[in-house]
């Protein structure tokens, strides 16, 4: 248990701090440490007190940072093992957030999805950031003292910490691109790879000309979403050619024969995310350098490609994916059901474009129109 609680606030940036202690106990060998996370220059003059107390000897001290424009609350021990402390939230969602303990910038990502899962239950909801090792015993007594029904686990520490918590607290997992369908028995899982309605919503926009797409991808991986791809593909008049390829020399090989085959007038290629397929530093230039040679479009399931010549790509919008899983969240704490286990693509997108491949290809688009993007490379 925690024997002490220190409370450092920042009354303004420039201010007086007050540093008040609570509780009783000559020898506190566990302390909460609780202040006002602000910015980062809040975060500097807190820097010399809290490094202090974490050098007084036979302490364990776990950060917890407040953020009063942000809502939230993130405890982060200094131990490797998660040992979780017990505070009061007042929540009455019955939802937790498990989340990487991680640093930026993929810190500032979870903490937007945390924010658009905030703005969905109308309050704050109590958020655990884990690391690699986690005791899922104490994590369970934990969610069960909060009352907590569902947990949201984020990104792949959180989906671990969470498949270690007893069956009767659900599931609903985000931030990853997959999860292996032998493994979502009694999750809902939310992926981070773009659904291919949408894709190809904003494919057949741009160019309307084209009517068949290829794409290569691990079945290890991707199976999932290529089903999903081929429904898409026939609801907006295109053939998928869907390739698979389960070692990078075999995908290497299929690339080339597709470059070769495809016809500028009306093929496309589709990059998904997938690691073995994809190749960055082999299959990605591969891809490009031929289809800017013959004009032919190639667009992608990661922003990065958009930088590097893709003609676009879709990327999460992390506050709507935060409402979504919220939105599911609470549908289990209200129904109680435990769903048979699957993956949903993503639908909260943004949209990156190319301009300098747009105007290759042909596409004008001005500055006017981009305005009507997101993110667009090259960057003004």
């Amino acid at each position: 248990m925690v024997h002490l609680i220190v409370l450092l606030w920042l009354v303004s940036l420039a201010g007086p701090v007050l540093a008040s202690s609570v509780g009783t106990g000559a020898s506190p060998d566990i302390l909460a440490v609780i202040y006002d996370k602000g910015g980062e220059s809040a975060v500097g003059d807190f820097s010399g007190i809290l490094a202090g107390i974490e050098d007084t000897p036979n302490v364990v001290v776990y950060r917890v940072a407040l953020n009063t424009s942000k809502r939230g609350l993130a405890v982060a021990p200094r131990a490797d093992v998660y040992r979780p402390i017990h505070l009061a939230f007042n929540d009455q969602s019955g939802i937790a957030v498990l989340y990487p303990d991680i640093g930026e910038p993929y810190r500032s990502v979870f903490s937007r999805i945390i924010e658009g899962i905030e703005d969905k239950t109308k309050g704050r909801v109590a958020t655990y950031a884990v690391g690699a090792a986690q005791n899922s015993q104490d994590l369970t007594a934990e969610l069960r003292r909060q009352n907590v029904r569902v947990v949201i686990a984020l990104g792949r520490n959180g989906l671990k910490a969470a498949a270690n918590l007893d069956r009767d607290i659900g599931v609903v997992v985000g931030g990853v691109l997959s999860v292996p369908e032998s493994e979502t028995r009694g999750m809902s899982v939310f992926s981070l790879a773009p659904d291919p309605v949408l894709l190809f919503d904003r494919l057949k926009a741009l160019m309307p000309s084209v009517r068949r797409v290829f794409v290569v991808y691990d079945p290890r991986q991707n199976a999932w979403l290529i089903r999903l791809a081929r429904e898409a593909a026939k609801g907006h008049g295109l053939e998928l050619v869907a390739q698979e390829a389960t070692d990078l020399k075999s995908a290497m090989l299929l690339y080339q024969g597709n470059l070769a085959a495809a016809d500028p007038k009306r093929d496309a290629i589709w990059l998904p995310q997938d690691s073995v397929t994809v190749d960055e530093s082999s299959v990605l230039p591969l891809v490009l350098q031929e289809a800017w040679n013959r004009s032919l479009v190639v667009f992608s399931s990661s922003v990065a490609h958009v930088k590097r010549g893709a003609l676009f790509s879709l990327y999460p919008n992390n506050m709507g994916l935060g409402r979504n899983l919220a939105d599911s969240a609470l549908g289990r704490v209200s129904s109680g059901s435990t769903p048979a286990g699957a993956i949903s693509p993503l639908k909260e997108v943004l949209m990156a474009v190319n301009v300098r491949t747009a105007g290759h290809l042909g596409l004008g688009i001005g500055p006017r129109q981009q305005q009507a993007f997101d993110m667009v490379f090259p960057e003004p």
